[in-house]
């Protein structure tokens, strides 16, 4: 550069002089209001980020002007409700997320209000029960007793999520949530008169698609009417008795343990239903699934190899697939007892399943052999092609197999033919490295003669050179498998 250009000016300065030029102006000060909110959404909650209002004068209004407000462990809602009720005209909120242990519902309930007038967005409402913050631990039935949280009309919310590990909730007598589309309540006692299906049905939610139920009391019946919703899943409705769905638009629908022994009584109108789960109770009696022409996935309820011959779930397993000639895709679920005793061999109660494309197949062995089992829903399933097999572990619990148990009965499935000519991917997971799971790779690669691509995952509690030890002794066309 020429002299007396900048760079000839910049190269005079001492490097005193420069370090006071730094330590005397404050740079991100001077940055715009939108950059130093994004740099405040980079803290974790809101009290971080209303922290920062005592660097200086100029920082004590910015954390006001978020757009997302996140609450971990807030001890009282009516510290929420001051924030939200900031001054100087604060803007309309994408988010707002509370986890809170308080068990108080006035002061649960105390800022809701007040984020319904403001919420353009998502409420996400977590209420922490020690020792219950898993949400398939259900809750003690004495749960939601007390007084209840009323849950007001969020008119602009898109997004609602509330936890409250069963305290009370009271539903809005009045009011449209117009533009939400996603709803789930978990581990809530609903209470108050209004029923959840008149609150979730088209009238009250228009653009409804999601909606999620689980552990949820206070619902015996549930009515719902919607052109909007496109899943809905229900699992754990305590003393749940009946059922009733009609939803032109519903893609999917998952119904798990809400009927329990009850009779189940249901009533599925829902056209497009390409999606089912249903691992509960089941009678076509009292069970109306409607025109399911365009189902393309099935689950069913767990069918149990070694039991009493009046064993209700695999009852309820056999009526449900009766009811279907072809699934595109089709999950079973497999379960051994850890002591299985001498009951009888129930296998042979499946006579037929509908012919299947792509079958997944989860077995809880607890430690037994489930070679004969899977053979037999194989030479039931002898045109899929492709198969996603996976083994689920109970930890902490010793095997019940010994020597001489009679889950290798029946001894002959090894010796029986079975031809898989259509087989060409198969994925299995949850491996341990056994001689049960050896023996059963090798008579799965027997039976699949067209077999082109195999992966297997193992447990994480096996080593890698045991993976690849055992991988070793499957046949010599088994080379290309990958094992993880």
């Amino acid at each position: 550069m020429a002299p007396g250009g900048a760079g000839d000016k910049r190269g005079k300065l001492s490097s005193s002089d420069a370090d006071a030029g730094a330590v005397g102006e404050d740079r991100l000060s001077a940055l715009p209001d939108e950059v130093l909110v994004l740099i405040l959404l980079r803290l974790g909650t809101t009290a971080e980020a209303a922290r920062t209002s005592a660097l200086s004068r100029r920082w004590r209004r910015v954390w006001l002007l978020l757009p997302e407000l996140r609450f971990h462990l807030a001890p009282d809602g009516h510290r929420i409700r001051k924030v939200l009720l900031a001054p100087n005209a604060p803007p309309p909120l994408h988010r707002i997320s509370v986890v809170t242990e308080d068990s108080a519902p006035d002061s649960l309930g105390a800022w809701l209000p007040d984020a319904a007038r403001r919420l353009s967005g998502a409420l996400v409402y977590h209420r922490i029960v020690p020792g219950k913050e898993d949400l398939a631990s259900p809750m003690p039935d004495e749960a939601g007793e007390g007084g209840a949280i009323q849950l007001p009309c969020f008119e602009k919310a898109t997004r609602i999520e509330i936890d409250l590990g069963l305290l009370g909730l009271d539903l809005p007598l009045a009011g449209t949530f117009a533009q939400l589309t996603e709803l789930a309540l978990y581990r809530v006692h609903l209470r108050g008169p209004i029923e959840l299906g008149d609150f979730v049905s088209s009238p009250r939610s228009p653009r409804l698609q999601k909606l999620r139920i689980r552990d949820v009391r206070g619902v015996d019946k549930l009515t719902i009417h919607s052109e909007s919703l496109l899943e809905v899943d229900l699992r754990q409705l305590k003393r749940f008795q009946r059922l009733s769905i009609s939803a032109s638009a519903l893609n999917e629908l998952n119904l798990l343990k809400c009927f329990g022994k009850n009779q189940p009584v249901a009533f599925i109108c829902a056209p497009q239903l390409e999606s089912l789960v249903w691992t509960d109770s089941y009678d076509p009696s009292s069970v109306d699934l409607g025109n399911l022409g365009q189902l393309q996935v099935l689950r069913t309820n767990g069918f149990f190899v070694f039991s009493k011959p009046d064993c209700r779930y695999n009852r309820d397993f056999l009526r449900l697939l009766q009811q279907f000639r072809f699934i595109r895709s089709l999950g079973i679920l497999l379960f051994y007892q850890r002591d299985i005793g001498n009951f009888p061999y129930l296998m042979e109660d499946i006579t037929m399943l509908p012919l299947t494309e792509f079958l997944t197949m989860e077995v809880v062995n607890n430690g037994h052999n489930f070679g004969p089992s899977s053979f037999h829903i194989l030479r039931l399933c002898a045109g899929i092609r492709r198969l996603s097999m996976k083994l689920h572990i109970i930890r902490g619990l010793k095997s019940a197999c010994h020597p001489g148990c009679i889950c290798d009965q029946p001894a002959n499935w090894k010796a029986q033919e079975l031809s898989l000519n259509r087989l060409r991917k198969v994925e299995l997971a949850g491996l341990e490295g056994t001689e049960h799971e050896v023996v059963f790779l090798e008579q799965l690669f027997s039976w699949a003669t067209v077999l082109k691509k195999m992966k297997i995952t193992f447990d994480y509690s096996v080593s890698k050179s045991k993976g690849r030890s055992r991988c070793s002794c499957l046949p010599r066309k088994t080379k290309k498998t990958r094992s993880e």
